[in-house]
């Protein structure tokens, strides 16, 4: 078995590549699978934004994917999608509707226009970019990507929030299955360490003074603050549109559709772990699943241990962000 290195890369057939603009804090990522993968999706949360999702249901034609976009730019970065495509069709990867070979890439995306400069999103160039960046090897977590500008604890709106970014883990779960993770983590919600209950990172309290990690009181507590009459009335006027974790589970495991769509559903799960609230009518969260079918494997237990590196790719996105756009994060250099 090869050297595992806690990254979504370490499913054999899969490359993931970065691109972001670091001064207007917005970026995607890509994962390409150009030999193509059996592909599902759960999405969650009230505020999606999404493409090519209803064709990883079942009951639909295409059961293979060529690519998944993550992207910033709320629906503008529905965009980089485009530019993968054209990367994928120069490569005559897709799939064959006769005429012309038709790459299969849904995408998601979530919204960082708040943190940065709004006027600049991913675009297609950025995504045929991200595909010339993508490796099969090992590729940088935290503010790369869809990271760039992913935030985290917004009830008291962007000022009192904390950076994020994007993460990934993998487990080998044993008979040659690798299950792995890769999540943007831009939630409404705070980020709680499950292995202790502590949150690492959310909303910070309204009050003068520097913020340090460390202890308990550092952070306000979204659940405290939305139980308080405070928080009833921030509630009824929070932005829905500021959030939103996307992910993607992959496995070598032999699955079809309808277990890739239960891999993607029970690996939910892993963002109730870490994030709280999680998806709530603010957060659009949606993820996706790919299968590349080379080892024979358990839809209950794949699904099983989707949840735990899902909520080990959310940790791993807090960990390894650093400070963007005047907010701090949990790792302060």
């Amino acid at each position: 078995m090869p050297e595992l290195h806690n990254l979504l890369t370490d499913v054999d057939g899969l490359k993931v590549g970065h691109a972001q603009n670091n001064n207007a804090l917005t970026g995607c990522t890509v994962v390409l699978i150009e030999k193509g993968a059996v592909g599902g999706v759960d999405q969650r949360g009230g505020a999606p934004g999404t493409r090519e999702t209803d064709l990883l249901r079942p009951m639909h034609l295409v059961d293979k994917v060529h690519g998944i976009v993550l992207s910033g730019g709320s629906a503008f970065g529905l965009d980089a999608a485009s530019g993968v495509v054209k990367y994928l069709e120069e490569k005559g990867i897709g799939f064959n509707s006769g005429p012309a070979r038709v790459p299969i890439v849904p995408a998601a995306v979530l919204f960082d226009l708040g943190i940065g400069d709004p006027s600049v999103r991913p675009d297609a160039a950025m995504g045929y970019q991200a595909c010339l960046n993508a490796t099969s090897g090992i590729f940088a977590t935290g503010n790369v990507g869809a990271g760039t500008g992913a935030t985290v604890g917004k009830i008291f709106g962007m000022g009192q929030a904390m950076k994020s970014g994007i993460g990934s883990a993998s487990l080998d779960i044993g008979g040659g299955v690798i299950v792995s993770a890769l999540v943007a983590v831009n939630a409404f919600g705070d980020i709680v360490d499950p292995s202790n209950q502590q949150i690492i990172a959310g909303a910070r309290p309204i009050q003068a003074g520097p913020f340090h990690i460390g202890g308990k009181a550092q952070f306000a507590n979204t659940l405290d603050v939305m139980k308080s009459k405070t928080g009833r009335t921030i509630m009824t006027f929070a932005s829905a549109a500021s959030n939103t974790v996307i992910g993607i589970i992959a496995t070598n495991a032999r699955l079809n559709k309808e277990d890739a769509n239960k891999v993607a559903q029970m690996s939910h799960n892993g963002l109730a772990k870490t994030i709280r609230p999680a998806h709530t009518m603010f957060d659009g969260d949606t993820i996706f699943a790919i299968a590349t079918g080379k080892h024979k494997a358990d839809v209950n237990i794949v699904g099983s241990f989707a949840v735990e590196v899902m909520a080990n790719a959310v940790i791993n996105a807090v960990l390894s962000a650093r400070p963007a756009g005047n907010l701090p994060a949990f790792n302060p250099e």
